[in-house]
This record gives structure tokens, C-alpha cells and sequence, in this order.
């Protein structure tokens, strides 16, 4: 018998030691059990909440196209950088290079995440230069991973700017017609289900839930050669003649099809910093002027129409002006008598306004509202101005002169050029688009024929020498036309040294198929009248744009005789 005092004083300790271990076996052993089998889902769920995650899969917008398939807005693939904040938080010194990188002050970086710790996705910057994506990366920073966006990009810039428009940061349209056709371009983003490790890097991809669906191709009736012959020619006339700003619209007489539509001053929707929305806004559609004699045609036709005169009809217009209740309307020029025909070529003031008070209102009113002025153009771009033509009912006799020459009234460059084409389609009208129509629309009859024949005729010689703008001939193309110079409205009255210069027209006059519209607002040197500052813009650009069309000319000058020689001689000359 042992007489170790350990043994004496605990004779049971080692069987005690035994089955403490043995019972905590068994309740390892049922704790085991319990979670295999009973408590399954909950562990499963607990797992997959931690390292498993459902994420988007971008789809890109969809890309725009001029007429002739070329891009005028594509999306670009581009990383972000984003963080779960409170990892990133946890390497506060790898934050720092981060911020360095990035080009963001580490304390302000620092406090952005500090504010939302309880997120688990914030951005930090969006739309980063590959090459800073890449040196982000390769920093292993804990909670600081890139997610993948698109970016917009527009291969003409600021030729086709404030008609394309912009979209903003998430890829959205904020302007122009990626705004008007938001619900077509965008695309609808797909989701996937992965698996991520504890720095937060997708290390496998479980399953895709939803495929993500792109945006649809968006196919413009811009033709890009002809929008970047506009834009070079309204920009070089707006410096030239120290204008503040202009507009040019060229139409597809037939289809209602914009086939340029340029403003300035414009903008680099590719670089946006500081822009300014006076350049951003679409001025041939949202901003309206009065648009001067370019409505005389209109007012001729609705005489016409009405029974009461003919292209010979004389018009009195001695000694250059007359007054209409205390109001005197005047000409440039003491004209004598003119036929109804040279009241548009020389642009009187006073036979306008005689032919209009010469009929009803109503008659004068119905060819305004018929050819479109005062209502949309039915475009669908964003902010188009309806532009305003008063009833009517509400005129008086000095209103009903001055709107005869183009006083009274507003339009916007779009609605005057869809007006023209009226006239350019012996008074059929056409729906405006951006779109290629296919098949062509159908057009409705809004003036008799035979008398927008007789208008068109009477604007021919405008143009000619005799008129009041020869500048706007083409080569080659019959043209028709008509001038436009108005003073700008004002507060009080109207300014007498702030002028609007204006010419529209089309060719080719015999079958016209393009209408062109030059607006150029308050142009300070090299003369202000509409024949001399808009009228040579008109002809350069529907000079190259009947080219580029491949358009037949209608007036060559007549052919050279060949001279015939017979084969004898020429091998005398041999």
C-alpha cells in the first residue's frame, strides 16, 4: 500500500479527470450533432453571407449612328475604384497611397469613409485612367477593389454636340437625343452570383442569375460629313462677323429628315469641366427669334390662296414708306410700283403689308398655323420651343402689317426650316425627325400646289443679281430663297443696332430636296443684312451638301460644241 500523501489525500482523482473528459467529449460530440443535422440552414446561410454575394454585370448603352452607320456615341468599358469602408479603414496608411493615386485628399478620403462605415460599398472614384486602375490594384490594399462601368465617348465632339447631347456619370441621357431616347439606349444590367474572399475580390463565380440585356443601336438621319460642313462654316462666319452666336439646320425636304442641325458657341461633351448651359442648350430648337422677311413667301402665298392677287398683281409702294395707325412701315428704297413677284425679290416692307391688310386675318393666320409656326415640329427633342404666333382674333391693323414681314411672330430655326420644306414639296407637309424614316413617311397636303409653284417661282429671284441676295447662289443648282435682317426685340421696343441675320432656302428649285436654314444673332462687323452675312454661309453649305449628296444639278450652263474631226485629218496631222 502506496503512502504517497497525493494518493492518500484524492484516491479518486484520476477516474474524476477521466470522466470530466469524457463528458465534454459527448458535448463536443452532441454540439457536433446538433449543428450537422439540426442547425444546418443557419450555418449554410451564415456562409454564404459572408463570402458569398449576388453582383451586377454592366450592360452598355446603346451605341449612335449617323445615316450612313458611321458613330457618333459609343460606350467605352472604364474601372471605378470603390471600398468597403470599414476594411479599407483597417491600413490606414495604405489608404493614404490610395488617396495619392486617385488625387483625393487622404483626410477628407479618410472622413468620406469614416461616415458611411456602416456601408459596405462606397465609391471613390469613378471612370479612372486604366493605368490608375492598375497601380490601385497592385497596391493589395485591404477593402479597396474596381468595379467595372461604361463610359460615353463622342468621335466628333463639339461638331455634333448640343444634338447628341451628353449622358451623366451613371450612363444615363441628360441631354439632347440621349435624353430622347433614353428608354431605347440604355441597356439593362445583368446579375451573377459570386463568391469573395475576406479582402472582398470575387475569387469564383457560382451562377448567373440574369443575363444583362445592352442597349439598342440608335440610327440618326445626321449625315456626319454634312454636320461637320455646317459646323465649320457657321463657326468661321460667327468669328468672322463677331456674332455672339448662330444656327444652321439642313433638311431633307421630302422625308423631314435633319440631316445637320450645329450651333454656336458649342462644347466638348467628352470634357465637360466648367460647362456652361448656355452652351449646352440645342439653340435651332429651344431658342426663338423673329424671323423678318423670310416669311414674306408665306404671306404672297396666303394672298394667292386666297383669290386676291397674282404673281403680276402691281403693289404701290411710293415714296419707300406709308403709316398704319401713327405707325410707319418702310423700305430701304423707294421701289415705285412692284409686281406682287418683286415684292419678295426686293423685299418690300410696304407691299408686304399692303397685300396683307389687302385680305382677311383669318387668311393670313391659317398659312402661318398651316405651315407649322407657333406649334412643335413634332421632333420629340427635349425643350423644343413652339415658338408663338397670336390669334387672329387679337390682331390689330398694325399687328397684321408687321407680322407681314415677319414682325410679331417667333420661331426657332427648326420650325422656319420645316416651314420651307412646305414650299420645297409643292405644299406638302412633313413630320420632322432625327430618325431615318423607313419606309418614308406620308406627307398631308396643307397649301394648294399651283401656288406654292408661284411662291417658289418669285423666290427664285432672290438670288439672282437683280435680288437681294445673289451671295446664296450654287453652281450649277437653280436656288430659291429668301433674305431675312431684323432688329432684336428689347424690353422698350426693339434695338436699333442689334441685328439677327437670317436666309432660308432650297435647291434644287426645279425638285427641291434640301432646305437650308443660317441663323446668325447680332453679327458687329462686316455688315449685318441677311444677304451679306447669312446668305454666302447658305451657299457654301448647300453647295457641299447637293456634292456629298450626289444630287443632279438642275441649271448647267449650256453644253460646248464638240468638235468634229474626221480621221483623214488627224493622220495628216500625223
Amino acid at each position: 500500500m502506496s503512502t504517497d500523501p497525493q494518493y492518500s489525500e484524492f484516491p479518486g482523482r484520476g477516474r474524476f479527470v477521466l470522466w470530466t473528459l469524457l463528458v465534454a467529449l459527448s458535448a463536443l460530440l452532441a454540439r457536433a450533432v446538433y449543428l450537422q443535422y439540426y442547425d444546418r440552414a443557419f450555418l449554410r446561410d451564415e456562409g454564404v453571407a459572408r463570402y458569398q454575394r449576388v453582383i451586377q454585370i454592366p450592360a452598355h448603352r446603346g451605341m449612335v449612328v449617323d445615316r450612313n452607320g458611321e458613330p457618333l456615341a459609343i460606350s467605352t468599358p472604364v474601372d471605378s475604384v470603390w471600398a468597403n469602408p470599414r476594411e479599407a479603414m483597417l491600413a490606414r496608411d495604405a489608404l493614404g497611397v490610395v488617396a495619392g493615386l486617385l488625387q483625393i485628399k487622404a483626410d477628407e478620403l479618410y472622413r468620406k469613409l469614416a461616415e458611411r462605415a456602416s456601408r459596405e460599398f462606397v465609391y471613390l472614384k469613378r471612370h479612372v485612367d486604366p493605368e490608375v486602375a492598375k497601380r490601385v490594384m497592385a497596391l493589395k490594399a485591404p477593402g479597396i477593389n474596381l468595379q467595372r462601368e461604361y463610359r460615353r465617348y463622342y468621335p466628333m465632339g463639339e461638331v455634333a454636340a448640343q444634338v447628341i447631347g451628353f449622358t451623366g456619370i451613371d450612363d444615363q441621357g441628360q441631354e439632347g437625343l440621349e435624353l430622347a431616347f433614353e428608354d431605347w439606349l440604355s441597356g439593362e444590367s445583368g446579375a451573377k452570383r459570386v463568391i469573395k474572399d475576406r479582402l472582398g475580390r470575387v475569387v469564383e463565380d457560382v451562377e448567373r442569375l440574369r443575363a444583362p440585356r445592352p442597349g439598342k443601336l440608335l440610327r440618326l438621319s445626321l449625315d456626319r460629313r454634312i454636320q461637320y460642313l455646317a459646323y465649320r462654316e457657321l463657326k468661321a462666319a460667327v468669328h468672322r462677323h463677331g456674332a455672339r452666336s448662330g444656327s444652321i439646320v439642313v433638311l431633307d425636304a421630302r422625308r423631314g429628315e435633319v440631316l445637320a442641325m450645329v450651333n454656336q458657341p458649342s462644347f466638348n461633351p467628352n470634357n465637360r469641366a466648367g460647362l456652361r448651359p448656355a452652351r449646352s442648350r440645342n439653340r435651332a430648337v429651344t431658342d426663338v427669334f423673329e424671323p423678318g422677311s423670310t416669311v414674306k413667301p408665306f404671306t404672297v402665298a396666303a394672298a394667292l390662296k386666297s383669290g386676291r392677287v397674282t404673281p403680276h398683281t402691281l403693289i404701290p409702294t411710293s415714296p419707300g414708306w406709308y403709316m398704319v395707325r401713327g405707325h410707319t412701315i418702310q423700305d430701304m428704297h423707294d421701289y415705285g410700283t412692284l409686281s406682287v413677284a418683286k415684292v419678295i425679290s426686293k423685299s418690300s416692307n410696304v407691299g408686304a403689308s399692303k397685300i396683307a391688310l389687302g385680305m382677311p386675318a383669318e387668311a393670313l393666320w391659317e398659312v402661318f398655323a398651316r405651315v407649322g409656326f407657333g406649334e412643335l415640329t413634332g421632333s420629340g427633342f427635349p425643350g423644343e420651343s413652339p415658338g408663338v404666333v397670336t390669334d387672329f382674333t387679337h390682331w390689330s391693323k398694325v399687328e397684321r402689317a408687321t407680322l407681314s414681314f415677319g414682325y410679331g411672330l417667333s420661331v426657332t430655326p427648326l420650325q422656319l426650316a420645316r416651314a420651307y420644306a412646305v414650299l420645297a414639296n409643292d405644299g406638302l407637309a412633313p413630320t420632322v425627325s432625327f430618325v431615318v424614316s423607313d419606309p418614308p413617311q406620308k406627307l398631308r397636303r396643307v397649301l394648294p400646289e399651283h401656288v406654292v409653284r408661284q411662291v417658289r417661282e418669285m423666290m427664285e429671284a432672290v438670288v439672282s443679281d437683280q435680288g437681294t441676295a445673289p451671295a446664296a447662289a450654287v453652281a450649277g443648282y437653280r436656288v430659291a430663297g429668301k433674305t431675312g435682317t431684323v432688329y432684336k426685340s428689347t424690353a422698350g421696343g426693339y434695338a436699333q443696332h442689334r441685328y439677327v441675320s437670317v436666309f432660308a432656302g432650297m435647291a434644287p428649285a426645279a425638285q427641291p430636296e434640301l432646305v437650308v436654314v443660317v441663323m446668325i444673332n447680332e453679327p458687329t462687323r462686316g455688315g449685318h443684312y441677311g444677304g451679306v452675312v447669312a446668305a454666302p454661309v447658305f451657299s457654301r453649305v448647300m453647295s457641299g451638301a447637293l456634292r456629298l449628296l450626289d444630287i443632279t444639278p438642275d441649271a448647267l450652263p449650256a453644253e460646248v460644241p464638240t468638235l468634229q474631226v474626221h480621221s483623214a485629218e488627224l493622220e495628216g496631222a500625223a
